[in-house]
């Protein structure tokens, strides 16, 4: 049986498990109980794939040189790369554990397609293409998971549509297929580090958030849905229940999320902001809504240009950096500074402040690897999102660019930790991060951890 098993909640809300419905949750409840557990800071930015691949390898995203899903791929305007596995240049917690001989099972873990070799088995995440490509280590676990589910899901298809019940309906197939897979690679492989990533509770937020939250400015009430979110929660919780009765006392036992969630309040149209400042400039003005792609875009006349998202991000159009640099080197930082200090200034549609926060890459992280956004923004502590279209009417806007959308991220995740060596009292520790997780449990095992990591040990 497995020495520690880590099961990753994406996006699990830790208000929600923590307050409003511990009650409702027996094993959640009963591990904070006999262990330790509190908020878990995320990185900046607060997103999926670089927030686990920081927790996993203790450094940050500057480091990694991963700013989101997409990042830019050169210097050009339009070329973006998918931040996929191959990104990843240093090792992560199943690579150390590996090499100081343990057997490990890794299953949906963001950053893990294409996979790499490890020592025991790996099952790649959910931006692995199809079941058609090679997702698997080693590469005959493919068949076996082929012949095992009739329909394997790496995620919930379409998860921004208005399809709610199909969406729900592959959110449960999606949880049960990686729990089911989960205990099949216990009993068969018998790994020492079993862990897994369960994406249904980040799409359940996307897909359902208004329908339960009073806050949310859509709210729908009485709406058949009300429940949706809090039954699941429950569902996963008996899924971890069912889990865990397959390991022995012995097995330490860390649940965590790599952010959390909460109602989407607005989004604030960043590019059509840029453009009204005198910032940005086209060729042919859209008179309607258009994505920034889609434009006629005039560099040579351009200083900055943003994109949509979870966070907003700006890049500065710099004189012998991008091909039609507007802006001399020279004036650089009094550009960036004083475009920081007019975002943090945006009020929002009565003219109060926002609430916005903006920060400089080369601030904020240990490192800056490939092509980072000039600035960071975060609209309203994440509660707004950043939306990359122009030839809008209004600056301000209810609904998501990409499609519908009901919650974003927050910049608190969760952790609930149990050691059976070192049972807690249910202490709930503050001041936790990210970043603390791997060093953490490596001085647990007593395994040396990389140099310059930028965590901090937990008294766990």
């Amino acid at each position: 049986m497995p020495k520690l098993i880590i099961i990753g909640l994406d996006c699990a809300e830790p208000s929600l498990i923590f307050d409003q419905w511990r009650e409702d949750l027996p094993n959640l409840s009963r591990l904070m109980s006999i262990g330790t557990y509190g908020k878990l800071e995320s990185c900046i930015p607060a997103i999926t794939v670089p927030a686990w691949n920081c927790m996993m390898s203790g450094r940050d995203p500057g480091e990694l040189g991963i700013y989101g899903f997409r990042n830019r791929a050169d210097r050009s305007y339009g070329k973006m790369a998918i931040a996929n596995g191959s990104f990843v240049k240093v090792p992560r917690l199943w690579d150390i554990l590996g090499d100081a001989g343990w057997k490990v099972a890794v299953l949906g873990v963001p950053g893990t397609y294409p996979p790499k070799l490890v020592n025991g088995v790996l099952i790649s995440s959910f931006l692995t293409p199809n079941t058609e490509s090679d997702f698997t280590h080693p590469l005959g676990l493919k068949s076996q998971i082929n012949h095992l589910f009739d329909r394997y899901l790496f995620d919930v298809p379409n998860f921004r549509s208005l399809d709610k019940h199909r969406i729900l309906k592959d959110i449960y197939t999606l949880s049960k297929q990686t729990f089911s897979l989960a205990a099949y690679l216990l009993a068969e492989y018998q790994p020492d580090l079993m862990t897994f990533v369960e994406m249904g509770v980040d799409r359940i937020h996307h897909a359902l958030w208004k329908h339960m939250d009073p806050r949310h400015p859509l709210y729908e009430a009485n709406s058949p849905l009300k429940d949706a979110i809090f039954d699941y929660y429950r569902h996963i919780d008996t899924c971890i229940g069912k889990l865990l009765s397959h390991c022995e006392t012995e097995t330490a036992v860390l649940v965590v999320s790599d952010h959390g969630g909460q109602p989407l309040m607005g989004g604030f149209c960043l590019n059509e902001w840029l453009y009204r400042e005198g910032y940005l400039a086209f060729k042919q003005q859209p008179n309607s809504p258009t994505s920034l792609d889609d434009c006629e875009v005039d560099w040579s006349k351009t200083k900055v240009w943003g994109a949509g998202g979870y966070y907003g991000r700006i890049f500065l159009n710099v004189l012998g950096r991008e091909p039609q640099g507007t802006i001399p080197l020279g004036e650089y930082e009094q550009v960036r500074s004083q475009l920081a200090e007019k975002l943090e200034n945006i009020c929002d549609r009565e003219g109060k402040l926002l609430g916005v926060k903006v920060f400089k890459p080369q601030q904020i992280y240990q490192r800056v690897r490939g092509i980072a956004p000039d600035l960071i923004v975060y609209l309203q502590n994440m509660a707004w999102r950043s939306v990359g279209t122009v030839g809008v009417d209004s600056l301000y806007t209810l609904e998501n660019d990409t499609g519908p959308d009901d919650a974003n991220h927050s910049p608190q995740g969760m952790f609930i930790f149990y050691d059976p060596q070192n049972p807690g009292e249910g202490k709930y520790w503050q001041d936790a991060s990210i970043y603390d997780i791997l060093p953490t449990l490596l001085d647990r095992y007593q395994i040396t951890a990389p140099p310059k990591l930028r965590g901090k040990l937990l008294a766990w």
